[in-house]
């Protein structure tokens, strides 16, 4: 029984030290997924604005190109061509330029979404994790619970085996009280053989093996038991 006791106690803690070590690694594992989430949209940040910032500086190169090239033109047409060609530069930088925040807007937007959806997540297993603590928590309860139940019932039932035992000892063990019959005979001249006490009075078998005391009367009283 105390082996089974025993049992219940190792079964119990393991419960609890699982339960801990899952929580443990469900909240690291959250930690990183917010990480990896955070680091995805700030390197999406990053790579639109060296987009932005090259077509600005393509822009601004054109525009000096430009205003060069038309300080030294010496045809109108020549410069209207090369002004319409710089334009259209322009205008295809600025489409890259409108184009490039454009990405970055979507892919900020996706990663907020991605970053959304991994909070969710976790939120989720956060109150699965709690979920099964407070079941692991009612289930160590429940095994106390019974292995008292059982410790108390196994008390119960050794202290009436003891009983038990007792009483089937000392009913064997107590005799019942012995009868006595007092007489007329007196003693004998020569003393019988002593077998025994009674009362703290010498008890003596006879030759055909009645058992009997001396009494105050000096006369024989038999014991019949």
């Amino acid at each position: 029984m105390k082996k089974l006791v025993l049992l219940c106690f190792v079964f119990i803690l393991s419960g609890n030290f699982y339960g801990q070590e899952t929580a443990a690694q469900k909240k690291e594992d959250k930690a990183r997924t917010e990480k990896m989430a955070k680091d995805k949209a700030e390197a999406a940040k990053d790579k639109a604005a060296a987009k932005a910032k090259t077509a600005k500086e393509k822009i601004a190169k054109a525009k000096s190109n430009l205003k060069a090239k038309d300080q030294g033109a010496k045809a109108k047409n020549t410069a209207a061509d090369k002004t319409a060609k710089a334009e259209s530069e322009a205008k295809e930088a600025k489409k890259k330029v409108t184009k490039a925040k454009s990405d970055v807007k979507t892919n900020a937007k996706e990663e907020d979404q991605k970053v959304a959806t991994a909070k969710s997540n976790v939120k989720t297993m956060a109150a699965e994790s709690k979920e099964k603590v407070a079941k692991a928590a009612k289930a160590k309860s429940d095994a106390k619970a019974k292995a008292a139940e059982v410790t108390e019932k196994a008390i119960k039932t050794e202290k009436k085996s003891e009983k038990i035992q007792k009483t089937t000892t000392t009913a064997k063990t107590k005799k019942p009280a012995a009868k006595v019959k007092e007489t007329n005979e007196k003693a004998p001249k020569v003393p019988d053989r002593v077998t025994g006490e009674y009362n703290g009075k010498k008890v003596y078998t006879g030759p055909r093996g009645g058992k009997y005391y001396i009494n105050a009367n000096g006369n024989k009283t038999y014991i019949q038991e």
